[in-house]
């Protein structure tokens, strides 16, 4: 667990409000230890180094999904364009079958559970985990990704409209949300 080192610290309310007015871009990680797929939607997910090919998230102690996901070898990492804003909302959604409906989901030949709606994906091993506080942060080599290659239009955000979350609310990015 990390401690912050003083005392002196923020309320729990105080930091939340903070990072409501930093947009994160939306992902859904999915997964199977071996006792059925599990989803869950992240906003925490960012790249960390392009060699190895590193990424990063952490998903709370909170979450159904957690326990399967601490325990998984690999993990699928949805990122969410805003077509697939069910996806998200699918994954946020306590209390239900995730994968009840079978016509949105697919198992990729190693396994793993995905939704081949997703904008892109990147199948990775679990190569570190670390607590802290009531999360878990998860360090994830790549193996394998799905997405528009550089250059191909469908990566502009005219086209892939990136779902972004900001105070509470789902976002769309679009041609009009540059400003350069």
């Amino acid at each position: 667990m990390v401690q912050h080192p003083s005392s002196e610290t923020v309320t729990p309310d105080e930091f939340k409000a903070a990072f409501r007015n930093h947009p994160a871009g939306v992902a859904v990680i999915t997964a199977d230890a071996g006792d059925g797929p599990v989803a869950l939607t992240a906003t925490s997910v960012f790249s960390v180094s392009a060699v190895p090919p590193l990424l990063v998230f952490s998903i709370s102690e909170l979450s159904s999904s957690s326990p399967t996901i601490r325990r998984a070898d690999t993990v699928v990492v949805h990122l969410l364009g805003a077509d697939q804003i069910d996806i998200a909302k699918l994954g946020a959604t306590s209390g239900i079958d995730r994968f009840a409906d079978t016509s949105i989901w697919k198992r990729l030949p190693t396994g793993e559970p995905y939704f081949p709606a997703a904008h892109a994906w990147i199948r990775g091993r679990i190569v570190n985990k670390m607590e802290a506080g009531g999360s878990t942060v998860v360090a994830v080599q790549a193996l394998e990704t799905h997405a528009p290659k550089p250059g191909d239009e469908s990566a502009d955000a005219s086209f892939a409209h990136p779902l972004v979350y900001h105070n509470r609310t789902w976002h769309r990015l679009d041609e009009n949300s540059k400003i350069q």
